[in-house]
């Protein structure tokens, strides 16, 4: 497998060791840069804003980092040789968690898949995703070093944030939707991949990967559970249980041939396990006194420990996959999302929302885009003028894309309201800083 010296090596080597190792560099380069701050304005599910009770996508984070880290810590507590030979350091996976929504839009999905639609109307075939626009401020975009772009991050670091390794290929479903990086950022991807001949995550990805699952089925759900959403004794023994798992079974990608036996046997999992531990949460609605908060942390506890515990390290197989997930976890927490989905994405409250943020998205881009032809516009603040000549030849569609992806969801706002004349604001109030 691939070095120590191998997955500490830098692009640049832009300044001199420290009193920190090498992968504790690069963890705290993502925390420190402005792009993890940017987080706290942006939607999980809800609006960033909406209520306290509502993770922001920072909050979410921080949570797929801890998770993230006590999954590595606990694969190499229990497969120490395992761990050194396939590459795995709790630093490393940390810090991918840290990463792994920096290319976030505005308002989450929504901003994401419309602007891949605008950036490819504009005549860039690269689109947007959130994944590759992640992978570009870790590269290009974080302001962090005179000597060059992005933080300069240890090769090991930059495949772990690569979820989706490979390039956008419109001719493969499979890698047409989501991808890594954008072929702007190439050479990084390369550098990143050269000792791997196959597509396959690293094992710190991997474990990345599943750190995100479990914080979004698990603390999520706790949200809406404190909000009063979740109709218990509907999902879990009434009307609504078998829709829950048809869904789940048509929203498994490349589902195996046993997938609704499997997905059945998850659910009668799931059903015991907060009947019989928990019977006071799920039967009485929620009003937040001591005992139900104990409760519902008690439970967010002991379900996180259980999919911490389904993660193994393998030997890599023929794809070069090495990291294993229990198959009745894996499937709860498909139960867990698909639930999510059901009763809180698909709220008519929030498409009605989500519509709106369309708009204001969809009419900032035009509007920017109109007036990028040829320089920046005048009226951008200063510190997003720099994204113009960050690829050398400017593409106006790539460079609107980079502005809008750089705001939190507050300055979107603010800033369309200013140029279409909805909010002028005030001349000695800057939107974005």
């Amino acid at each position: 497998m691939w070095t120590d010296s191998d997955r500490m090596r830098r692009r640049y080597r832009a300044v001199k060791q420290d009193q920190r190792a090498e992968f504790e560099r690069d963890r705290d380069r993502i925390l420190y840069s402005s792009a993890f701050r940017r987080l706290s304005g942006i939607t999980q599910i809800v609006r960033a804003g909406e209520a306290d009770v509502f993770h922001t996508r920072q909050q979410h984070t921080i949570k797929v980092a801890q998770v993230g880290r006590r999954l590595a810590q606990n694969c190499v507590r229990e497969q120490p040789d395992l761990a050194d030979r396939v590459g795995l350091n709790p630093e490393v996976v940390e810090a991918s968690c840290l990463a792994h929504d920096l290319g976030h839009p505005p308002f989450g999905h929504v901003g994401e898949h419309l602007l891949d639609v605008l950036v490819r109307k504009h005549g860039d075939d690269n689109g947007f995703e959130g994944n590759a626009q992640s992978f570009r401020i870790l590269t290009k975009l974080a302001v962090r070093f005179v000597e060059c772009t992005g933080l300069d991050l240890t090769r090991a670091a930059l495949a772990a944030c690569l979820k989706y390794p490979w390039l956008r290929n419109a001719k493969e479903p499979s890698r047409s939707k989501k991808w890594g990086a954008y072929d702007s950022e190439k050479e990084d991807f390369e550098f990143a991949r050269e000792l791997f001949q196959h597509s396959a995550k690293t094992a710190e990805a991997d474990l990345m990967d599943w750190a995100d699952d479990i914080a979004y089925s698990v603390h999520d759900l706790e949200d809406f559970h404190r909000c009063g959403v979740l109709p218990w004794h509907r999902i879990l023994e009434g009307d609504q249980s078998d829709q829950i798992l048809r869904r789940a079974l048509e929203s498994w990608y490349g589902k195996p041939m046993d997938a609704e036996g499997r997905l059945r046997d998850a659910f009668r999992n799931l059903n015991s396990f907060l009947r019989g531990s928990f019977p006071q949460l799920i039967n009485e609605p929620y009003d937040g006194s001591l005992h139900q908060r104990q409760q519902l942390r008690t439970m967010t506890s002991r379900l996180i420990g259980r999919y911490i515990g389904a993660a193994r390290l393998t030997e890599p197989d023929a794809m070069g996959k090495c990291v294993a997930i229990a198959e009745d976890e894996a499937d709860e927490v498909l139960i867990l999302k698909q639930i999510t989905r059901d009763y809180i994405i698909s709220n008519p409250a929030l498409a009605a929302q989500q519509k709106g943020q369309e708009r204001i998205l969809e009419t900032l881009f035009e509007c920017v885009h109109t007036d990028s032809q040829k320089e920046p516009p005048k009226y951008l603040p200063n510190r997003l003028r720099y994204l113009w000549d960050i690829d050398g030849r400017p593409k106006p569609a790539r460079f609107v894309s980079d502005c809008i992806a750089s705001l939190t969801e507050g300055e979107a706002v603010a800033l369309h309201g200013r140029l279409h004349g909805i909010a002028s604001g005030s001349v000695l109030d800057p939107i974005v800083r």
